[in-house]
């Protein structure tokens, strides 16, 4: 029986954005500008060129500037028109363009398996990738197309996964894992044999951090129904794939690429950086500013 194809993503947004208070206070965090783009916009990106037609976000109080950002502004594509701005208009045009694009409402922020429970109606039957927006990932190809190879392959739920310092580990989801044999490499795909959410770094079983990528299959739904929510009254979606690992294999995989924490400030402040001085257009005279810096 062929593998079902993953057409969708489930973008959980729905976050409260404390650690960039005051900036989020009257804004989504997920709206906060890497260079010129939203953060949440490089999600999206990334999804369409891995293949995802379907984007669905798990949107809350206060976040209507997502829906409006990638819905059309006829008021300001008619400005750009009048004024002969092309390049702009074309720009404008574009992000509106992307993708289908669902909203549904996580009406309390109850953690991240509730925010993907809330997608349950929107994404039926099907398996789907799950973006968590704060972690922009710069690869050659997509995360999510990665994850996507393997998950094809082993008809099972993928995650991604990263070596992290021993000493950062308990901010993460931490997995206790095999490594298995896969076009010739033997240390970038696991079979899971349990999770752990931010562990004290004496007792992490591995230094292999879950990142903000997931494929999944319908069956979590039901995992996240039979969990009980923890501290804060949060439903985790390490517990629901802990208690899905009861009844199906789920593997793990060490993407290639550079993630950035863009819900944190220093990681958001180091893609800032990283990501101008990539541009052709800015790239070139922000060097030469930073190295006229007296650091």
């Amino acid at each position: 029986m062929p593998t079902a194809k993953v057409r969708k993503a489930v973008f959980p947004a729905a976050g409260l954005g404390t650690r960039f208070l005051p900036a989020t206070k009257a804004q989504p965090k997920e709206m906060l500008p890497l260079v010129d783009k939203p953060i949440i916009q490089y999600g999206v990106e990334e999804a369409i060129q891995s293949g995802i037609t379907n984007i669905i976000m798990v949107t809350g109080r206060g976040k209507s500037a997502i829906e409006d950002h990638f819905d059309v502004s006829f008021e300001l594509e008619h400005l750009l028109e009048t004024r002969k701005k092309k390049e702009l208009l074309a720009l404008v045009r574009q992000v509106s363009d992307l993708i289908n694009i669902a909203y549904t409402r996580q009406k309390e922020a109850r953690g991240l398996g509730h925010a993907v429970l809330c997608a349950r109606e929107l994404v039926g039957g099907e398996p789907f990738a799950t973006v968590l927006a704060d972690d922009v990932i710069d690869a050659e190809t997509p995360c999510i197309r990665q994850l996507l190879d393997i998950y094809e392959f082993f008809s099972a739920p993928v995650l991604a996964v990263m070596e992290v310092p021993p000493e950062s580990i308990s901010a993460y989801g931490c997995i206790d894992a095999e490594p298995v044999s896969h076009n010739g490499s033997k240390n970038k795909v696991y079979r899971i044999r349990d999770l752990v959410e931010k562990p004290k770094a004496s007792e992490a079983p591995s230094n292999l951090a879950i990142i903000g990528r997931y494929i999944l299959t319908p069956d979590i739904f039901d995992s996240i129904d039979k969990v009980e929510a923890g501290a804060g009254g949060e439903i985790q979606l390490t517990d629901a794939l802990k208690y899905q690992l009861r009844s199906r294999p789920i593997y793990a995989f060490k993407f290639d690429g550079k993630r950035y924490d863009a819900g944190d400030k220093l990681g958001f402040l180091k893609a800032t950086v990283e990501f101008a001085m990539r541009r052709h257009d800015l790239g070139g005279p922000f060097r030469e500013y930073l190295k006229g810096l007296k650091l």
